[in-house]
């Protein structure tokens, strides 16, 4: 099954307390192709650059073997740039600058490859544009949804109508807490399903992710790393592990969904050990499935309730 992921592709500049890199590959759609692409086939990306992104980043995009048909490259326009500063806290970013540049004017088109059936991935964008691409599509399998404060503070009315037409939403614990207006996460959870999307996945950083579907609630760890570089892009890259795992399976139901947050937080604890997508670049079937065998180890209760309570 396809899956067709819409959101940025932007040049990042990053400094952490561990290095600094200037106008890097960056943007939503970027880190959550090269994620779902490791499980799932085609992967179509539709986005908007400007004459200045580098011909070696679309190369890069290329190699990954992502349909870029839907990438729109303006000569005369510059790509939308992005500039963050974190602290030894790594949930804690200051952003320096936000460029929109040719995102202001873009007008999604979806290939025709993609406009039926699949997996649909809307990266953090303006509701509206996010819409803009389901009017497009037909008879989608699923279609997972992120923002952010900015678009929940601003355009709450369009947000609010693009949630009554999609099945999953991602979002980090304070965007959910701010789009509910609940500071307790499960009255959240229930608020937010109430406004439209059936399965909502809480990103939680360090402290891992949670699950709603139907009356379940599934709480999957962060895998321990010693050696965290970059939390850039983390979050997209959970997107599309989820996505691709979905649409490998070609099914939605509770197994696969618990398993398809653990494959997101397996490939989000990879983007995150180096900076920029280069965490994603070039990983093994072996090293792969060493992080998701982690993860069951991780998780694992060996508890028996009959052996305390009588």
């Amino acid at each position: 099954m396809h899956v067709l992921v819409v959101g940025t592709v932007a040049l990042d500049s990053i400094e952490t307390p561990f290095g600094a890199v200037d106008r890097a590959l960056g943007g939503s759609a970027t880190y959550i192709a090269m994620a779902a692409r490791y499980v799932s086939r085609p992967v179509g990306v539709v986005a908007v650059v400007g004459g200045d992104f580098p011909a070696a980043y679309l190369e890069t995009l290329r190699a990954c073997d992502l349909d870029l048909e839907g990438v729109t490259v303006e000569p005369a326009g510059k790509t939308f740039a992005w500039g963050g500063r974190y602290h030894y806290d790594l949930n804690d970013r200051e952003t320096c600058f936000t460029h929109l540049n040719v995102l202001e004017r873009f007008e999604p088109v979806v290939p025709v490859a993609f406009r039926e059936g699949g997996v649909v991935c809307l990266g953090n964008l303006d509701p509206g544009i996010q819409a803009q691409v389901l009017e497009q599509v037909r008879s989608p399998a699923l279609v997972l949804c992120d923002t952010m404060n900015f678009w929940i503070e601003h355009t709450p009315e369009a947000l609010r109508a693009l949630l009554r037409r999609i099945d999953v939403l991602i979002v980090n614990d304070a965007e959910a807490r701010e789009l509910a207006g609940e500071p307790n996460l499960v009255k959240a959870a229930r608020v937010i399903r109430d406004m439209g999307p059936r399965i909502l996945v809480i990103k939680k950083g360090e402290h891992g992710a949670l699950l709603f579907y139907d009356e379940v609630v599934f709480s999957a760890p962060a895998y321990p790393l010693e050696d965290i570089q970059d939390p850039t892009g983390a979050g997209d890259a959970f997107m599309g592990g989820f996505a691709g795992y979905v649409a490998r399976c070609g099914r939605v139901d509770e197994d696969t969904l618990r398993r398809a947050v653990v494959f997101g937080s397996a490939m989000a604890s990879f983007t995150v050990e180096r900076f920029g997508p280069a965490g994603l670049l070039g990983l093994s079937g072996e090293a792969i499935a060493r992080r998701l065998e982690a993860f069951r180890t991780l998780a694992h209760i060996p508890f028996d309730p009959a052996q305390v309570v009588p």
